[in-house]
């Protein structure tokens, strides 16, 4: 940014400077709906109580009560784009080297009116008042508050083994088909519930951390690992007679990611968690959860080589080719490779990819790692044999995969898909260097969906169809439904089922997402995530006929999101 700024005397002159400078003209549109703002805008589960404050004299004068709002208003509001420490993630840095230097009307105008980049106009959709527009623009000229460092002491001191190895079950003491069970996500509950698969019914209802994010499952398939956004592991025993938590441990203040070791010899052996903050990963027993070595991730940029203090573990995958967790770093663009055949003398290979890595999943044969960087716009393929990037391919406007979904393309072979927050692209990249080398590592189709915001895709080796959510598409009845693809007929378009309608829940934004199948891929699962006080569902398809073969309704069921089958999580099926 431009190191020189006039001071400005009235938001209009802000507004016009805005447009001269050469950035992005703010919209008046109401952006903050849009599905890019809703995704990364959610809320830091860092709370503003636990950080040291810098309330300063060179910045504008403010009294402790405008700054307690400020400071809270911005962790729930903001610093999910422009990190905790503003030093800038998806959205654009804001320390005090530049918001002085903006000054307080240059800064209230973006925060009212928003830009076409992706700010939200926090004003104008009448989210903000004036008078609390102008306090963030003058805390924003203030050193961000510092949140508390989260070490090894603070880690053991909230591990807990409430069941010990040695008096868990030897055997698998329920009469559940564990392969078919589902772990789903009961994101503002603070829970998960487990549903049997086979009979539909609840299994049990388990107190997690805040807004889990996703489910793992142990090699083995006995032990369910589930991480919250606040950074709380809960060790889960399936064995069990009703499957319970058995250990938890809270590695950070904010969080996303778990992952258990996979490779032959090592199954079981090792669980890893990675943190938003602070910016961090922690390998663990994984029996107990016990923690065993900590390693930072803060560092410098791929591109700009800039170092950057918050860079936030996002993906974590096990390897199938080497005794190695694969860890994204989302803000210096970095895949890590940590191998944990020797966690005394860890070995971590780093590979340099694109910045603001996010998720991602396996292509079929589980060798191929391909991983968005969402906005940067690009897929970048990881070959975890020979442990090293192989493609960096351009896509459209913040892809999100989740995982992916893998297809056998009828022209081009074996193929990987992703969806996009940002628009309706639904891209296809072909992944068989052996037998398809031409369109390897390529984008060989790009389908169109029904819209924006999708979070996940979904297929199984199994079906003929391609599943594509959209769940943060501002229309109700987009949002409300599903995309369903003939996978022998990609270039045929798409047909819609109504979700939501079948729910029959009555009031409420009833966003359908995350499919889901059962192990033997002729079921598909859909969350109806409603609001908190409202009813919502699990909808249940039959994969073959598209139609409706079952709502499941329980008052447990607040706000389901992710759904993670237990056979399909342990063999990466996708």
């Amino acid at each position: 940014m431009a190191a020189s700024y006039p001071k400005l005397k009235t938001l209009a002159a802000a507004v016009s400077l805005v447009t001269l400078s050469g950035m992005a003209a703010p919209t008046f549109a109401d952006s903050h709906n849009s599905p890019e703002a809703k995704y990364q805008g959610a809320a830091s589960a860092v709370s503003s109580e636990d950080t040291k404050d810098f309330l300063d004299e060179e910045g504008p004068k403010m009294t402790k009560e405008e700054y307690a709002f400020a400071k809270k208003t911005f962790f729930e509001r903001c610093a999910g784009c422009h990190g905790v420490l503003r030093k800038g993630a998806t959205g654009k840095p804001l320390t005090t080297d530049i918001t002085r230097k903006r000054g307080t009307e240059y800064l209230k105008a973006f925060i009212t009116y928003g830009s076409a980049a992706g700010m939200p106009n926090w004003g104008t959709s009448g989210v903000l008042s004036d008078k609390e527009i102008d306090i963030m623009a003058r805390y924003l000229q203030h050193e961000p508050p510092q949140p508390p460092e989260w070490g090894m002491a603070e880690m053991k001191g909230t591990w807990k083994v409430t069941v010990p190895v040695e008096k868990r079950p030897k055997k698998k003491m329920n009469h559940y088909n564990l392969d078919n069970v589902f772990s789903v996500t009961l994101r503002d509950a603070g829970k998960i519930m487990l549903i049997d698969g086979d009979t539909k019914k609840p299994i049990n209802t388990i107190k997690t951390g805040y807004a889990v994010h996703i489910s793992r499952l142990s090699s083995s398939g006995r032990y369910l690992f589930v991480i919250g956004r606040d950074a709380r592991v809960n060790l889960i025993d399936l064995w069990m007679k009703k499957p319970d938590t058995v250990a938890e441990i809270k590695i950070g203040m904010e969080a996303r990611s778990v992952e258990t070791s996979k490779y032959k010899g090592y199954e079981d052996k090792y669980a890893i968690a990675g943190a938003y903050w602070p910016p961090q990963y922690v390998i663990m027993d994984g029996n107990t959860l016990e923690p065993k070595k900590i390693v930072s991730t803060r560092g410098y940029t791929v591109d700009t080589q800039e170092y950057h203090p918050e860079p936030r573990v996002a993906a974590i995958v096990a390897s199938h080719e080497h005794p190695e967790f694969i860890v994204n770093v989302k803000e210096t663009g970095k895949v890590l490779l940590v191998n944990y055949a020797d966690i005394e003398n860890l070995t971590v290979t780093t590979i340099p990819a694109a910045r603001y890595l996010h998720d991602g999943g396996w292509d079929r044969t589980h060798r191929y790692f391909l991983t968005a960087a969402n906005k940067s716009n690009k897929i970048v393929v990881i070959d975890s044999k020979e442990q090293k990037n192989i493609a960096m391919i351009d896509v459209t406007k913040i892809p999100h995969p989740g995982r992916g979904a893998n297809l056998n393309d009828p022209v081009y072979g074996p193929v990987w898909v992703t969806s996009a927050l940002g628009n309706e692209n639904v891209t296809v990249i072909g992944t068989d260097p052996v037998k398809h080398p031409k369109s390897a590592w390529k984008v060989v189709r790009v389908l169109k969906g029904q819209g924006g915001g999708s979070l996940f895709v979904k297929s199984h080796p199994k079906s003929k169809n391609l599943w594509v959510d959209t769940p943060l598409n501002p229309s109700a009845k987009i949002s409300g439904s599903v995309a369903v693809f003939d996978v022998d007929h990609l270039d045929k378009g798409y047909k819609v089922l109504p979700i939501a309608k079948w729910a029959d829940l009555g009031e409420g934004p009833k966003r359908v997402v995350q499919p889901e199948y059962n192990k033997a891929g002729d079921e598909v699962w859909f969350s109806v995530w409603n609001g908190k006080e409202q009813k919502s569902a699990i909808v249940i398809v039959d994969d073959k006929t598209r139609k409706l073969k079952k709502v499941i309704k329980d008052k447990r069921l607040i706000t389901p999101t992710g759904k993670f089958n237990v056979y399909n999580t342990v063999h990466d099926i996708y």
